[in-house]
């Protein structure tokens, strides 16, 4: 039956959730995001429920072997808490009817979320493992499981006799779903494609996430068609949804009645770069927030709280990550000195080894110890820039043994770690690449200094030498410089080295050494500026307000 409390009921559709270190069903920040959307929709009662997939293998384990090379691995899962819905749908996929499961998981108070998993012994032995591996393969098997996440999602909450008054697509992973929404009213309503369109619309939200043009999946129309994702649609409606090649995010736009960005700049870049898309609503500008009970320390917080023993308990917790990173990786690190903490995918825009590009500059302070880092990343398997970026970080740990630390196979169990006892945070992506950036959320609200490009949601936050620091406080992107595009990104990454190390060396390094009452005043402020607004709560609040708001 359709909800009939005051908020609308929501499905929140997403093609991975980061709700414990022990389910691995997650790849990194689009994961972490759409858990904490769930566990902070619990917290309020909200009327929401998340819809995905149960990834046999989950995402890969990268490791590094004896040439100091990353490795991929898989393993199988097999995860007694999942609860039998007793219910199965069924996608036609490539003219076979694939079956799907419905488990039942709220075992991390979350919402209730309902995953799909197509492991059964009635499928076709290739279909079993269409939920084998989160991201594995090449356009077919992307394309077959965003099938099963969209069109079986929608199939599922039928079954499972949930009436949603908003459809929340998270990414254009979901968007098959609209199209599952559009024949459906046209099958039971006997209306034509437009008038089934607009009536979609009237029921979707949409949420772009990555400014990365890779990020944005395109498809040919006759793919689609061959794998049935067009749901007997006709090429010429499925462009007139998704262009040509089929964009999952253009089609995102012209399904949703509201649409945003997660950041207020990632608002302006999606704006302009999708600005050429007709019959798109407004993009609004939602910013990420972090579920605090997941991943800020309550003894800090009671520091914080009662304003005193502030500094005292942060070194009792960058103890306890030093005693971690020992049992990891077997160094041992000084707790009274400088540490830089860099954790997140190794995507080649986020620039991961930027501190190391003038070594000249940094040598001397890792000699000494007076700055010492730990990092922490993982590349797409297919990913080779981003392999040759661990690759690098590895080679670095071994030439500054006593300072520089990588710890492999990053996940949620060495986030948290990182973002509470570390001293600085340090992000450096190429403005304005990154859309949001919810790691640097839980180190301000540890009192963990961002050391930031004004990028993401740093803007909104950055009070320079206040809070934090801005990387740069006239930030710049590649337009801002002249040349083809190769010779614009190395002045973009000269120019921000620049401004890294002036600030590193200027102002970080000093005030921690020299000023540590000015520091702990810092955290204070890191932590007040933070706290509530760039909570998870104020940001499932803002979806309720903004966006799943019901105009009807």
């Amino acid at each position: 039956m359709a909800n009939k409390t005051k908020k609308p009921q929501v499905s929140y559709f997403c093609m991975e959730y980061g709700l414990d270190n022990s389910f691995n069903i997650y790849s990194g920040g689009l994961g972490i995001l759409a858990g904490d959307h769930l566990k902070a929709a619990k917290d309020d009662g909200a009327p929401l429920v998340g819809i995905g997939i149960l990834w046999k293998q989950g995402y890969h384990y990268q490791q590094i072997d004896d040439e100091d090379q990353p490795y991929d691995s898989y393993k199988i899962y097999d995860y007694d808490f999942l609860k039998d819905t007793g219910v199965k749908v069924k996608v036609k996929i490539r003219q076979r009817d694939v079956y799907c499961k419905v488990w039942k998981v709220d075992e991390f108070s979350h919402a209730d979320l309902y995953l799909l998993d197509t492991d059964l012994p009635k499928n076709d032995g290739g279909d079993r493992w269409i939920t084998g591996q989160l991201y594995g393969g090449f356009a077919e098997e992307r394309i077959a499981q965003e099938m099963v996440l969209g069109i079986g999602g929608v199939r599922a909450l039928r079954e499972l006799d949930i009436e949603p008054d908003v459809y929340h697509f998270n990414e254009g992973h979901a968007v098959f779903a609209g199209i599952e929404l559009i024949r459906e009213k046209m099958q039971q309503e006997e209306i034509g494609f437009h008038q089934a369109w607009q009536e979609t619309r009237e029921d979707v939200v949409f949420t772009t996430h990555t400014p990365v043009e890779q990020g944005n999946e395109r498809h040919s129309h006759l793919l689609l068609r061959y794998m049935g994702a067009d749901q007997n649609l006709t090429t010429e409606q499925m462009v007139a949804l998704g262009d040509a090649p089929f964009n999952m995010t253009v089609a995102g736009l012209r399904l949703g009645r509201n649409a945003n960005g997660v950041a207020q700049l990632h608002k302006k870049t999606a704006d302009k770069m999708w600005d050429y898309v007709d019959n798109a609503p407004e993009i609004l500008g939602i910013t990420n927030g972090v579920h605090r009970a997941t991943w800020v320390d309550d003894r800090i917080v009671k520091a914080f709280r009662d304003g005193k023993n502030i500094w005292e308990t942060h070194q009792e917790i960058k103890k306890e990550l030093l005693e971690y990173v020992k049992q990891k990786n077997g160094v041992e690190l000084d707790p009274e000195k400088l540490l830089i903490g860099f954790a997140r995918r190794a995507a080649p825009y986020k620039r991961s080894d930027l501190i190391f590009t003038n070594q000249a500059r940094i040598k001397k302070y890792l000699e000494e110890g007076k700055i010492q880092i730990i990092f922490s990343g993982k590349a797409h398997p297919l990913d080779d820039m981003g392999k040759k970026i661990i690759a690098n970080l590895v080679k670095m740990s071994k030439k500054y043994p006593d300072s520089v630390v990588f710890i492999e196979d990053y996940d949620m169990e060495t986030g948290k770690w990182l973002t509470r006892g570390c001293d600085v945070w340090l992000n450096n992506p190429r403005r304005p690449k990154e859309a949001s950036g919810t790691s640097g959320m839980k180190a301000a609200m540890n009192g963990v200094l961002n050391l930031s490009i004004l990028d993401g949601w740093w803007p909104e936050a950055c009070r320079h030498g206040k809070n934090g620091w801005a990387i740069g406080t006239d930030p710049k992107t590649a337009e801002d410089f002249s040349g083809d595009y190769d010779e614009k990104l190395k002045k973009l990454d000269e120019y921000d080295l620049k401004n890294l190390y002036q600030v590193l060396f200027n102002e970080v390094v000093p005030t921690y050494y020299q000023k540590q009452e000015q520091w702990v005043k810092m955290m204070q402020a890191s932590h007040e500026d933070t706290y509530e607004e760039f909570s998870a709560a104020r940001m499932v609040d803002d979806y309720y307000q903004l966006m799943y708001k019901q105009t009807k």
